[in-house]
């Protein structure tokens, strides 16, 4: 039995999300980085949000601005009263995404993520539609931006320098963290040097959900886990992996389902091993060749 519950908390279940298709306050949105993977089928009613143009800016690498969220959210006919339904692919960690930004520009108490997203949706062969739903399109007024839930450079800079009690966690794979690799085989984005932050405990997001079917274990489980590492909400946390996407899904679980004071670093191992100078745990003990 996973940490999910049919209503009043940010997961929502396989079973509660079928009940609820015809809901009209419900918006379901996909996030997903497949491409075409929407189209060819998809949960009844969802909407398509396309991660590497929707949510962040194609030239400078940044979230998407307020201006742009604002108008991709009344596209969507999303609003702070409107039950907002999230999942995608690659173990929603894009959907996750989606929630962090949704969070960071004011909406938060009524955005849901679907436990084990797609996986689990196909696992238990529920319907699927292939046509777009309509919706009307909503005034939403974009927030403030919540910059305590978005970690930069210097904040993780800061740590290293124990200039901040902050705690920083790296979800990725131990040959990640290690150095053993820079990334896993396949992913474009790189960094220069392998290693990790210094200071960093590791903790791989997947260690965090049943591998059967994606969902998200128990609460007191994942409270148990984290404490094993030293992360037990006493101190402002940072999570961080390669690009953001991982360690949005570990910013979920640690600030929506814990109530951890949480920030993610979405510059990552990609900008922090870029840069000149700065110190890098290197466990493996490999180095750069320049090839």
């Amino acid at each position: 039995m996973g940490a999910a519950w049919a209503n009043g908390g940010p997961l929502v279940t396989t079973e509660w999300l079928e009940q609820n298709l015809a809901n009209p306050t419900l918006r379901i949105v996909e996030v997903s980085v497949e491409p075409g993977l929407y189209e060819r089928g998809h949960i009844p009613g969802a909407q398509n949000v396309v991660w590497h143009t929707d949510l962040v800016e194609t030239v400078s690498r940044d979230i998407a601005t307020p201006e742009k969220f604002q108008a991709l959210a009344r596209k969507l006919g999303l609003d702070k009263d409107t039950t907002v339904v999230l999942y995608g692919d690659s173990n929603n960690w894009f959907a996750a995404w989606g929630a962090w930004v949704f969070d960071i520009y004011g909406l938060r108490d009524n955005v849901k993520l679907l436990d084990g997203g797609r996986k689990k949706w196909e696992l238990e062969k529920r319907p699927v539609a292939t046509s777009p739903a309509p919706v009307k399109a909503s005034g939403f007024t974009v927030s403030q931006p919540n910059r305590t839930l978005r970690a930069r450079l210097t904040d993780v800079v800061n740590v290293v320098e124990r200039k901040s009690d902050a705690r920083i966690l790296d979800i990725r794979s131990p040959d990640e963290f290690s150095g053993k690799i820079i990334a896993p085989a396949g992913f474009q984005e790189l960094a220069l040097r392998a290693g990790h932050i210094p200071g960093s405990v590791n903790l791989p997001w997947a260690r965090a959900v049943n591998q059967a079917d994606g969902t998200i274990k128990p609460v007191e489980e994942l409270r148990k886990l984290y404490a094993e590492i030293g992360i037990d909400g006493s101190k402002p946390i940072i999570t961080t992996c390669r690009i953001g996407e991982r360690s949005s899904h570990s910013w979920f679980i640690l600030s929506r389902l814990l109530g951890y004071q949480v920030a993610n670093y979405d510059g990552s191992w990609t900008e922090y091993g870029n840069v000149v100078g700065l110190p890098i745990n290197n466990p493996a003990g490999t180095v750069w060749s320049g090839k």
